[in-house]
């Protein structure tokens, strides 16, 4: 997976680096897939906040100095292909300078009028792998509209000294450590999350993502993925990646539950979604399974019974939607519950409320296929069959929204690659229709 898709960059991102361990190698990395993604456009506007070496200006293809702001304004109107990498002059140590806020804003305005994506390297960090800004840091620009904020995973296990750390008194007093202390991964998702630390003046509009670089190793890989669990929120996403290799390894983001349990049950002759099951009914153990899974949020369409639903479904942390079309198929109750998702869902599970053999290790099991790929949809296979619950991107969103009459994601298998998890439990295709069905699934359990 490539960074650019895994950041989910649109064609001409305004997206601005902090931090520590790969932010100048995540910034042209970024920079050459936005040219390479066959996006409309061959120029790409790079700009530094804080000094760059001068061995890291061949980085780019072209390199503009630029003493005096005005002279963004008087660029010629063609600019050359590639990657245009601005900075301010060079100084007395072999480094040039970073732009001006002021010069940030006339190269957005570039941006703006050419329809070109800008990316900016907003802090140094003295090449250590995990850093903390000070008073005066970062200099991020108040109209991006993507930080990525980016930590060296390399740091982990390693004492706080400036060996490791840049400013490591800031990231001492952050994560709770003293001077020597070895560095866990809790001490530094404390930093990471802390408002003065990873989050430090970061636009309140901006889509805030954190990257953890340098998980060159199956043992630093793990590592990341502890470490999502406490950053995913605050942050959007948090990937993980080794992007000397320029592998991406995963993409944790917020995935939803949406249950569906909105039907009439005609051919049951009572609402199916109320049957017991070990003591509980249906939608009440679908509910759970979702919740347990780490689903979040977990939303309920309910439809005829919704009283009774709601009902079933007390003291537990979920979303109660009712759906009032529910007569006019199975699309309604999808597009419903999609209305009741946030804006940072990164994909949503869809569960029937009458498939009780559906377990936590699977949902948890397309979770995880979905992170390592980013996949429009991910479905367990059972035997050669499709089976339930399936996992939809939020790039399909808009085709489910899309959706009319008594159909649900089922269209999209054609339109959309899958990524397919074996699961060899044929139970799992057993849904219930019918007293038969139920008495069937019942039987089996005992």
């Amino acid at each position: 997976m490539l960074l650019s898709r895994a950041l989910r960059l649109s064609p001409q991102p305004c997206l601005t680096l902090v931090g520590a361990g790969g932010k100048t190698t995540a910034l042209f990395h970024l920079a050459r897939q936005l040219i390479n993604r066959g996006l409309n456009t061959d120029t790409v506007l790079v700009a530094a906040t804080t000094h760059l070496s001068v061995d890291q200006l061949s980085l780019a293809d072209h390199h503009l100095p630029i003493p005096d702001p005005d002279e963004i304004s008087h660029l010629d109107k063609e600019l050359p292909a590639g990657v245009l990498l601005f900075t301010g002059v060079e100084t007395s140590e072999k480094r040039v300078s970073g732009l001006s806020l002021v010069a940030l804003e006339r190269l957005r305005q570039l941006a703006d009028s050419r329809q070109l994506p800008l990316l900016i390297e907003a802090d140094g960090s003295r090449q250590k792998p995990l850093k903390a800004p000070a008073e005066h840091e970062p200099a991020l620009p108040q109209f991006a509209d993507t930080v990525v904020v980016v930590a060296g995973l390399s740091g982990m296990g390693k004492p706080l000294t400036e060996d490791w750390v840049h400013r490591p008194q800031c990231f001492g007093d952050l994560a709770g450590l003293s001077p020597g202390e070895l560095i866990t991964p809790e001490a530094l998702a404390r930093v990471l999350a802390h408002p003065s630390g990873g989050l430090k003046n970061v636009p309140p509009q901006a889509r805030r993502v954190v990257l953890l670089n340098q998980a060159d190793t199956p043992e630093l890989q793990a590592m990341g993925h502890k470490l999502t669990s406490n950053l995913v929120p605050p942050y959007r996403a948090a990937i993980i990646a080794a992007l000397s290799e320029e592998k991406v390894f995963a993409v944790h983001e917020p995935v939803a539950g949406v249950i569906l349990a909105a039907g009439g049950s005609s051919r049951f002759g009572q609402p199916k979604q109320l049957l017991d099951w070990h003591g509980e009914p249906l939608v009440r153990r679908a509910a759970r399974t979702a919740l347990e899974a780490g689903l979040f949020p977990v939303v309920v369409v309910s439809g005829e019974a919704t009283s009774q639903i709601g009902q079933a479904l007390s003291g537990l942390p979920v979303n109660s939607v009712h759906n009032p079309e529910w007569e006019a198929g199975q699309s309604t109750s999808v597009k419903a519950g999609l209305d009741a998702l946030p804006p940072e869902a990164g994909a949503a599970i869809f569960l029937l409320a009458d498939q009780p053999k559906v377990t936590v290790s699977l949902v948890r099991l397309l979770v995880e296929t979905h992170a390592a790929s980013l996949a429009p949809l991910v479905a367990p296979q059972v035997e050669g069959q499709r089976g339930n619950p399936v996992l939809f991107d939020q790039d399909v969103f808009p085709d489910l929204m899309a959706l009319t009459g008594d159909t649900g994601g089922r269209l999209l298998f054609a339109r959309y690659p899958v990524a397919w998890v074996p699961w060899h439990d044929p139970s799992l295709l057993l849904d219930i229709d019918t007293p038969e069905d139920y008495q069937r699934l019942l039987d089996m359990e005992s």
